[in-house]
């Protein structure tokens, strides 16, 4: 089962991350199937750079979001866009 999570990124105490798709028995940082965005929470508004595309194109896979990729997606409109394509709206 393919999942979207964070793979941590940067030094002790600086985490960055990046938004991967990987396989469910693969390790956190280890390997993915494809990247697509990153989040930054040491910034003050936490920029997120996410391909849309990429992330919808996943979850129409069936790829299932961690709760904190879920919140990331929910925050950049691309799960109401999934929900929406999915029901027909």
């Amino acid at each position: 089962m393919v999942k979207l999570r964070l793979r941590r990124m940067g030094k002790k105490g600086q985490p960055f991350y990046r938004i991967v798709a990987a396989d469910s028995r693969s390790p956190r940082d280890g390997r993915f199937i494809e990247e697509i965005g990153t989040y930054n929470p040491i910034k003050a508004d936490a920029p997120v750079e996410l391909d849309r595309e990429a992330a919808l194109r996943w979850l129409q896979k069936g790829a299932q979001p961690s709760d904190t990729v879920r919140s990331i997606l929910s925050h950049e409109g691309v799960m109401k866009a999934f929900h929406d394509s999915k029901f027909g709206k």
